[in-house]
């Protein structure tokens, strides 16, 4: 029914709202907080969402960042665009076997203008966008929850009116400071779910919009309807979820539009009623609607799976352990176990987790396992709230829980293992959206407790300090989600028996030089999943720099017999093995990795060390060919090429490939100065010096490029100048090779031309 009051800001608002009270309770009428005008509440949201995750804004490239921004060469300005639509969030091929199949084209496109305006991988700028945007969907949230808490009502110039400005308020603030949200927020990966989410709403709205002419749900506007369609389009291609807001319209259109009574329906169908039409299911225009939100949800799936190519993404048993359980029931009652695990996070998000697979969560074998209580109660709520939301004698009620519970449950679908397996066990950035019902469901309960209370101010007050927690756990949490180091550690006392949390503890610490350390997490890591081949690849990779091959070998060895396929381990094998002087055992290692990965730049490299090792030139030299047609810029392979044609005199040709080589990289120091010594043998004084000087540039520091230079000066007879450079070589490094001798050669030179003169 349309209102025909102005939404004025003070009294006409006022006398609208006593007249819905008239003929529908009003959340607000019993509820002690504060009442802002629209605008108003709109700003103290979004300055507290700000205030919330504000800290991040000058954080790192996080834990998942890597892969899908740093290492995805989508964002890059050489990658066509078009290619964005044929890959998946990581940048594969759909149609790969590997491919994650995460559609998310619109995200990837947004983490490219970042890259872009910035000019490079800078974090700032993604972040930024990121708070942004979780700042923008609280602001959407105060409309959103208006019309779930008090219902769509416009007044007779068809502006919407807010009947529950309190409790919409609220219910905002509780979504804005959740901390459930950090993750998304202070995550750039997060981008793809705050996208979806603010499209998501926009679809909303927008379905919202189609019956502000509305006369008893006669009247619609297609244009609006066929709007939210392409809204939840958009939405679903910036994360799958999207498309469950299709959904969702259904269930709102068939609730507040057309005040559909589920269980009087239900009841006239089981008695085969023929007065259908009473209870509104075919109320001219719904059966429409929905056709047309079902053919477009229909519709966007296909495109979806037509896009995709191939299966499903294969998963692994360490990502979602009880989706590989042989026993249906052990399925079950886990997966049922991870809802409630959810559902805790929403009401007591204290114990937050970048990753909580590989064994964070052991799986429920038994009915005997105390953790059955937590699905039984969980159960035990939704039911309760389900009889509640079908049975109950009051509309208003029935209205709000049925759609508390559908934005609740009906989002949360795709990550619940129903239609297929996910690649996760509990992912935080997963419950972005289905926050949604738990706020409204938690305002509802806080008006129901406020209308018992004769004390409604202390009722108010313990809200707001759950707000204030909230706000503290927030900042705190987006302070550990800074860096890597904080955030890994961050998860060792919530999840100490998740071997990838150990794992990535012992990466962070390798990768600033901490080995001693790193090789503790890393065994602990491979002591909680015996089976966790990368944990053994990076651990036997430090062993073998601090010379411990056997226990090297051993454990690169199971790595490659647990997965056979696994290039890199094949290939490190090959380095220690090489270094334990097995030749034959190393190059079967190399070429096994090659045939695993066809395109392997540094396996080709190594070969080619082991073949030089071996005196086969051609093969050594064949083999870093190989690697720099992989990879232009392998400095490494050029140098070795230029090295050894340089020490079997092959001088023209090792000049021609350090001329290459510099014309790929030309501000490698290492590769002029090879060329450096080429030139000077070749007795190229002139452009050899200029490459020395060029080289001492870029890296002064280099005892080596002085000691050359030196002794380049000392064969054109600039006696002076080689006696500087071998004095800066010595300087430098006192022990370095050669070095001593020729500056001792020099310096007789020098006595012996200056008795001459004398």
């Amino acid at each position: 029914q349309i209102c025909n009051q102005h939404n004025a800001e003070a009294p006409n608002l006022e006398q609208a709202l006593h007249r819905m009270a008239q003929t529908e309770p009003n959340l607000d009428h019993d509820v002690s907080w504060f009442l802002l005008p629209s605008y108003w509440a709109k700003m103290v949201v979004a300055l507290i969402s700000f205030l919330c995750f504000a800290n991040s804004y000058d954080g790192d490239f996080v834990f998942d960042d890597s892969e899908a921004i740093i290492n995805n060469k989508d964002l890059r300005a050489e990658t066509p665009l078009g290619d964005l639509w044929h890959h998946d969030f990581w940048g594969s091929k759909l149609s790969s076997n590997t491919s994650h199949k995460s559609y998310r084209p619109l995200t990837v496109l947004t983490f490219r203008i970042n890259y872009l305006f910035a000019g490079g991988f800078y974090p700032v700028g993604f972040h930024v966008i990121n708070i942004i945007l979780h700042c923008t969907i609280s602001v959407l949230m105060v409309d959103v929850f208006s019309i779930l808490l008090g219902g769509l009502q416009f007044s007779n110039k068809g502006r919407r009116l807010n009947l529950a400005p309190k409790t919409s308020l609220l219910a905002a603030l509780l979504f804005a400071v959740h901390p459930v949200h950090t993750e998304c927020v202070a995550g750039i990966v997060g981008r793809a779910d705050l996208l979806c989410a603010l499209f998501f709403l926009l679809s909303f709205l927008g379905y919202c919009k189609a019956f502000r002419e509305n006369k008893e749900g006669h009247n619609f506007s297609m244009f609006w309807v066929l709007v939210s369609v392409i809204l939840g389009a958009i939405a679903m291609l910036c994360k799958e979820q999207g498309i469950t807001i299709l959904g969702l319209n259904a269930v709102f259109d068939a609730l507040v539009i057309n005040k559909l009574n589920v269980l009087e329906l239900i009841q006239k169908l089981l008695r085969k009623d023929k007065s259908l039409e009473n209870v509104g299911l075919l109320r001219k225009g719904l059966l429409f609607r929905i056709t047309l939100l079902m053919s477009g949800g229909a519709s966007i799936l296909y495109i979806r799976w037509r896009i995709m190519g191939t299966g499903p993404p294969a998963f692994t048993e360490v990502d979602n352990p009880a989706s590989f359980a042989d026993s249906l029931f052990v399925r079950a009652i886990n997966y049922n176990y991870y809802y409630s695990l959810n559902a805790w996070l929403l009401l007591c998000p204290w114990w937050l987790c970048f990753d909580w697979s590989m064994g964070c969560i052991p799986l429920i074998k038994s009915v005997s396992d105390w953790r059955i209580i937590a699905l039984v109660a969980l159960w035990f709520c939704l039911i309760g709230l389900i009889c509640q939301a079908l049975c109950s004698e009051d509309s208003h009620k029935r209205r709000i829980l049925t759609l508390g519970l559908g934005f609740l449950i009906i989002p949360f679908l795709p990550a619940s293992n129903l239609f297929f397996r996910v690649g996760f066990v509990i992912a935080e950035r997963v419950i972005y959206l289905p926050s949604i019902g738990y706020c409204v469901l938690f305002t509802y309960g806080f008006s129901l407790l406020s209308k018992q209370a004769k004390k409604k101010k202390i009722l108010a007050v313990a809200v707001l300090g759950i707000l204030l927690i909230n706000v503290m756990r927030c900042a705190l949490r987006s302070s550990q989600w800074r860096s890597e180091e904080q955030l890994f550690r961050s998860a060792l006392s919530v999840c100490p028996l998740n071997a990838k949390v150990h794992y990535n503890v012992g990466k962070n610490l390798a990768d600033k030089g901490n080995q001693s350390a790193a090789i503790k997490y890393y065994r602990e890591a491979v002591r909680l999943n015996p089976k966790y081949v990368h944990a053994m690849n990076n651990l036997g990779n430090i062993l073998k720099e601090r010379n411990e091959l056997r226990e090297a070998e051993e454990l690169l060895s199971l790595a490659v017999q647990i997965q056979p396929d696994f290039a890199a381990a094949w290939m490190n094998l090959g380095i220690v093995q090489n270094s334990l002087r097995r030749f034959e055992e190393a190059e079967q290692s190399y070429w096994t990795a090659i045939k695993h990965r066809k395109k392997y730049p540094d396996c080709y490299y190594n070969l080619g060390r082991l073949y030089a090792d071996l005196n086969r030139h051609i093969d050594a030299l064949n083999a870093w060919r190989n690697a720099t047609v992989l990879k232009p810029e392998h400095s490494l392979a050029w140098n070795n090429m230029i090295i050894l044609l340089d020490n079997t005199g092959n001088l023209a040709q090792a000049e021609a490939v350090g001329r290459e080589a510099l014309e790929l990289i030309p501000n490698d120091h290492s590769l002029m100065f090879s060329l450096a010594n080429v030139l000077g043998k070749s007795q190229k004084y002139k452009e050899s010096e200029a490459l020395f000087l060029k080289a001492i540039k870029a890296n002064p520091n280099a005892a080596s490029y002085h000691g050359n230079l030196a002794v380049l000066y000392h064969r054109w007879g600039n006696l002076d100048l080689a006696k500087k450079h071998y004095e800066v070589s010595l300087k430098l490094d006192p022990m370095a090779p050669g070095t001593k001798e020729n500056y001792n050669l020099l310096r007789r030179k020098l006595e012996q031309l200056q008795k001459k003169g004398s």
